[in-house]
């Protein structure tokens, strides 16, 4: 499982020996959280890098009552939420630009190294993508995942099964989940009828 630290973790708020350490201990799990969600490297950098920024910023005023790394995961997450809305409003902007020229085809050495199930994460929405990737990635239970997102562990509950769903219905083309029936009905009946 993982060690999560508990409220009250050690850390002093403003204690800028205790935000060096917070960095240390928990940049490499925010920026892999970060880079699930969002699949480009370089931007998942720059977000992570932005949440310990704004994180630092306010670090006087973070409160105890909840662990530190949870506290900057919920920044890095919201970065990564708005990051993707503005790369949607940024597509749209090149669709609208690129009308009437044919698009630039697809280059199939990129198609070739995204794995289904990271594209599958990308398609659902940001919050159920961030709480599938610290479930199964990072190990955290609800608790960690309700105080790491700012939400209710009821609606880390109902956001796991929502992704679980969409995940799944994103990776049927690929890997059809559902067994064939051995028989057909007709020969069941008849099987029956002897």
């Amino acid at each position: 499982m993982h060690d999560v630290p508990e409220p009250g973790d050690g850390y002093r708020p403003g204690s800028r020996e205790d935000f060096d350490r917070l960095y240390r201990t928990s940049y490499r799990r925010v920026y892999r959280t970060v880079a699930a969600i969002l699949g480009d490297p370089e931007a998942a950098e720059d977000c992570a890098q932005d949440a310990f920024v704004q994180a630092f910023g306010a670090w006087r005023r973070w409160r105890p009552d909840a662990p530190a790394e949870a506290w900057v995961h919920r920044i890095a997450v919201n970065r990564a939420i708005s990051y993707r809305r503005s790369e949607k409003l940024r597509r749209v902007g090149e669709v609208l630009r690129g009308l009437g020229r044919p698009a630039p085809p697809a280059d199939p050495a990129d198609q070739a190294t995204r794995p289904d199930l990271l594209t599958a994460l990308r398609s659902i929405p940001p919050k159920l993508a961030a709480a599938i990737v610290l479930r199964h990635y990072h190990g955290y239970n609800n608790r960690e995942i309700a105080a790491a997102l700012g939400v209710s562990e009821r609606t880390v509950g109902s956001r796991l099964h929502q992704a679980g769903e969409r995940i799944r219905e994103a990776l049927a083309p690929s890997f059809p989940l559902g067994a064939s029936p051995a028989f057909t009905s007709d020969k069941r009946e008849s099987y029956a009828e002897d």
